[in-house]
């Protein structure tokens, strides 16, 4: 696996190997390129202005080396720069095959003038398994006591989140906060989903400083693998959240849930569940708290409505790997040529 950081990627996932693609240069990774049967770029939506050209260089090496290229359930905007568009779509010319997490990733794509049948699939977490925590943890992160538990995911601004105000947003989720702890008399937990960087951490921390009632709420301490974050999710009787994949844990677990989508990743999440939310950008604390209580009162119908729709989004992203395995049968050119000149 080419990583960003390779020793959490060992840590967290089941990988045999992890190279730092950001610290190679060119001549040190296209060896490890040119072995492949299929190069896969994967892993979230990071096809928005920023760093596309870090992200694109070993799919041209790829195509390059002759290596299929295929886009696993891939996030893309906002992708407004012309230059930009114009590495994505050179970048993805040619590819085996593209899929993407949403309808708005396809629709970014397709203004950015990427040519091929793009198939909308869905995220590859939909199909994650719950792991074991050690009951030592639980108790120590305080979660195994009998009491009402509301989970909350912030996340930091930056070039994903364009339209984030951090000043006014630590104010609104505070406010939230510290209303769901006097309304449905819930103690509120941070949860952390990428711990790695600190910025979760950072923007939980700031969020707490403005509550009226921060003795009520918690971050979560322990660094956990994605399939326990997963079973962790199961011990809250409400969810809001901002990041993408702290909603989907919270759909995995049956945890009804209020998005705060900043960004259009977590729209097009509530459009496969038919959930509507108003963008964060033109929300202020009355309606957050409005829609928080209009969802709680409705938590075991609006529970209900998204395990019905969950099969067909895990029945969507297991397509995804459907075509990879699909690529993986047909052989590289190479093959094929050899294997003629083997019959004749």
């Amino acid at each position: 696996m080419f990583s960003r950081d390779p020793m959490d990627t060992l840590e967290m996932h089941k990988a045999d190997r992890a190279l730092p693609v950001r610290n190679l240069s060119r001549d040190e990774i296209t060896p490890d390129i040119e072995r492949l049967d299929l190069f896969i770029l994967g892993g979230g939506g990071f096809l928005f202005d920023g760093d596309i050209k870090a992200y694109l260089r070993e799919v041209l090496i790829a195509h390059e080396k002759k290596v299929p290229v295929m886009t696993y359930a891939l996030g893309a905007g906002p992708l407004k720069e012309t230059e930009n568009q114009k590495m994505v779509r050179e970048g993805l010319s040619g590819a085996a095959a593209l899929t993407v997490r949403d309808r708005s990733a396809k629709k970014v794509l397709e203004e950015a003038g990427v040519p091929g049948d793009i198939v909308i699939t869905a995220d590859p977490a939909l199909l994650l398994k719950p792991e074991p925590i050690a009951s030592h943890m639980i108790k120590q992160e305080g979660l195994d006591a009998k009491k009402r538990l509301v989970g909350f995911s912030v996340r930091e601004p930056g070039m994903a989140a364009p339209d984030i105000q951090e000043t006014n947003y630590h104010a609104l989720l505070a406010n939230a906060a510290d209303f769901m702890i006097d309304r449905f008399d819930a103690d509120v937990v941070f949860v952390p989903m990428e711990r790695k960087t600190m910025y979760d951490l950072k923007h939980s921390h700031a969020v707490m400083a403005q509550m009226l009632r921060p003795e009520r709420a918690t971050v979560l301490k322990g660094i956990y693998t994605p399939g326990q974050l997963l079973s962790l999710m199961e011990r809250f009787d409400f969810a809001v959240g901002m990041r993408l994949h702290f909603l989907i844990f919270a759909a995995l677990q049956g945890v009804p849930f209020v998005a705060l989508p900043y960004a259009s990743k977590v729209s097009g999440f509530l459009d496969d569940l038919h959930l509507a939310s108003p963008p964060l950008h033109l929300v202020n604390a009355g309606r957050v708290i409005a829609h928080i209580d209009h969802s709680w009162d409705n938590r075991v119908t609006l529970a209900a409505h998204i395990k019905r729709m969950m099969p067909e989004l895990k029945k969507r992203a297991e397509r995804t790997a459907e075509i990879a395995a699909a690529i993986l049968r047909v052989p590289r050119r190479e093959e094929e040529a050899y294997a003629a000149a083997e019959k004749t």
